[in-house]
């Protein structure tokens, strides 16, 4: 198994019929600004430095977004945010994301979701949430030099401790609450979970979430991924 082989099974995936509707759809209509795209339209694929020691969970891909240009958070605003701040923290090659073949690159950082498909008004459904989580799974019985997760919203942080928990790594979820810059220590030989509200237009342009409070996350996620003491 690699990851390679995983990304190419997530965008050969078709578990979730709502869900591959619903990015073949968005994929025929368009949207007039990118009418000369030729859209992903199905399951995105993670993305990242196989040796990382960063993994940030998402949501799900945005339907104008990664649903169009196939490459996670590339296309869309809350994807400008991450990886003008992934760049600033030194974990992208460069600030702007805009389709698979513009050269950005992760360095020591992996970039996966929750779901990998545009859900309707992006909320997937709990067994569409439950269909996924194996890509997930196998994902970090791969990436075994991740040191930190950051978990972009409540989803995420919740799938991902359900998989701890599913593995017996950690007991009752109720221990562990979702707070801009949470910080978990879960064990030693476990990553620590740091937690972030998603880069969402809902969440920016509300300013519930600032690009700074944003870059502190990660410049955190920086310090324990280099193994810096607290």
């Amino acid at each position: 198994m690699s990851l390679e082989r995983i990304a190419d099974e997530i965008a050969a995936c078709r578990r979730c019929p709502r869900l591959i509707a619903h990015c073949q759809h968005i994929a025929s209509v368009k949207r007039r600004a990118y009418a000369d795209w030729e859209y992903w339209g199905r399951p995105v694929p993670s993305f990242g430095d196989p040796q990382a020691r960063l993994l940030i969970v998402g949501l799900a891909p945005g339907a104008h977004g990664a649903n169009r240009t196939g490459r996670m958070f590339t296309g869309d605003r809350s994807g400008d945010l991450l990886y003008r701040v992934l760049h600033r923290a030194g974990f992208a090659s460069q600030p702007r994301a805009v389709s698979r073949d513009d050269g950005l690159e992760l360095r020591g950082a992996y970039l996966t979701a929750a779901v990998h498909c545009a859900p309707p008004g992006n909320k997937p459904a709990p067994a569409e949430i439950r269909a996924c989580r194996g890509y997930l799974e196998r994902e970090l019985d791969l990436l075994t030099r991740v040191r930190v997760v950051v978990a972009l919203g409540r989803t995420a942080f919740d799938v991902y401790l359900s998989v701890l928990r599913g593995r017996g790594h950690i007991g009752n979820l109720r221990a562990y609450r979702f707070a801009h810059g949470a910080e978990y220590a879960l064990g030693a030989d476990l990553p620590t979970l740091l937690a972030s509200y998603h880069p969402s237009q809902q969440n920016t342009q509300t300013g519930r979430l600032t690009e700074e409070m944003f870059a502190a996350v990660f410049a955190r996620a920086r310090e324990l991924a280099d193994g810096a003491a607290r």
